[in-house]
């Protein structure tokens, strides 16, 4: 049960052009972005930084919602788990390397690049001093300064969202719920105590 009461997308007019862009991009209007919503000068920087990161810049779209997933589960974050994996398969990413994400390190399924992106998530997600000299050396092998940045920055955003769902215990919404528990049902994933 959630620790904070949702606002209702209704009762918050002046907010409607962020969560049409929201809904846009997701389908769906997060309850994060309802309980934010009790802040609006947060969601507002929020959402732009947000849009910024996944919506923007040199790395592939599909690339950064596999990086914001694995984060999320290092964390232990349900909810962004759920979330993740049912962004990456609406931006091109198969159903089968989802659910085989967490074996990036031996599966065919994964490129040295991805590895190599996806090493930097696990270590980043989990302790951020756990990010190594030579991970990031493994990443200059594929990836511009700029990507890294990219890389980093997805790292990060999804360390703001874990806590703040872990903590708020945000309710999940269907559509991921569905999407993660169809996705990754051969991982044993659950929506968890918050779902």
């Amino acid at each position: 049960m959630t620790h904070i009461n949702q606002l209702s997308r209704e009762s918050l007019p002046e907010l409607e052009p962020i969560m049409g862009m929201v809904e846009q991009a997701m389908g769906f209007v997060p309850n994060s972005f309802l309980t934010m919503a009790h802040w609006p000068e947060l969601l507002n920087s929020f959402a732009a930084m947000a849009g910024t990161v996944l919506n923007s810049g040199d790395l592939d779209p599909g690339l950064k919602q596999l990086i914001a997933h694995v984060t999320s589960h290092a964390a232990g974050c349900r909810y962004c788990q759920a979330h993740t994996s049912h962004n990456a398969e609406r931006r091109g990413i198969s159903a089968e390397k989802i659910a085989h994400v967490f074996e990036f390190e031996q599966s065919e399924l994964f490129t040295e690049a991805e590895r190599a992106a996806l090493r930097v998530a696990l270590f980043g997600g989990t302790v951020p001093n756990g990010v190594e000299a030579e991970h990031f050396e493994a990443l200059r092998q594929h990836f511009s300064e700029k990507e890294i940045v990219e890389i980093v920055g997805v790292i990060s955003l999804f360390g703001f969202l874990n806590r703040w769902n872990d903590t708020f215990a945000t309710t999940l919404e269907a559509e991921p719920t569905a999407a993660a528990t169809n996705l990754l049902a051969s991982t044993d994933w659950h929506p968890g105590k918050h779902g």
